[in-house]
């Protein structure tokens, strides 16, 4: 009887751990609920992240001294893969590379009104480095761009750069950018209804050619 009882006891230690650990929420169900407890973690103080891209890898620094509210948010998203596997749809030469609307419509519905309060600028908006795009006071959310030139007269604007490109700028420099502002437009031009309802089917359907962002890769130590 106790012999059984302790077998029975043993098989409980093995599946208790094995519910518990089943029970733990996917990336997937993190990036769908936006009030899960893991959005409020801060970044590292200065921290690396390596973006693969399907023209080659560059990596950023992130500086959370720079715009600390924006690197916090950069820094949750990218480490749940809210990035990956989306487009550079709005690239402009001579200006910009953006990203920032996800694979999944179901996830960018999640996030468009999530929106963070603003950093002020520390850092100017000099070539390499990047910051988050909004079209009023308080609207900043996702979207992400990369200057490809020097865009100082964004910092009387209020784009708080919160990270640079450290390696790999030709590889920026490279993203296809014949589509300009058609694919997608940025948020003040508001032409991205499609690529909100669609996300990637619209997008590779209508702009084939976009460039895509495979993966960023969170890099504690640079």
């Amino acid at each position: 009887m106790i012999a059984m009882q302790l077998k029975r006891y043993g098989y409980l230690m093995i599946i208790i751990p094995l519910l518990m650990a089943c029970s733990k929420p996917s990336a997937r169900e993190i990036l769908l609920n936006p009030e899960h407890p893991e959005w409020t973690k801060t970044a590292p103080e200065e921290f690396g992240a390596i973006v693969t891209t399907s023209k080659g890898d560059f990596k950023l620094r992130i500086v959370r001294s720079w715009a600390p509210i924006g690197a916090d948010r950069f820094y949750n998203l990218a480490r749940f893969g809210y990035y990956d596997d989306s487009r550079f749809y709005r690239v402009v030469k001579g200006f910009i590379v953006q990203f920032g609307l996800a694979r999944d419509p179901q996830i960018t519905e999640k996030w468009l009104d999530q929106t963070i309060g603003d950093d002020p600028v520390k850092a100017s908006n000099t070539r390499g480095r990047l910051a988050f795009a909004f079209t009023d006071p308080g609207t900043r959310s996702t979207q992400v761009y990369i200057s490809t030139v020097d865009n100082i007269r964004l910092d009387s604007i209020g784009f708080a750069p919160f990270g640079e490109v450290i390696e790999g700028m030709d590889i920026v420099d490279k993203i296809y950018s014949v589509y300009g502002e058609n694919a997608g437009g940025g948020v003040r031009r508001g032409n991205q209804k499609f690529i909100i309802e669609e996300g990637n089917t619209h997008l590779d359907e209508e702009f084939p050619k976009l460039d895509k962002l495979l993966k960023i890769e969170i890099v504690e130590v640079l």
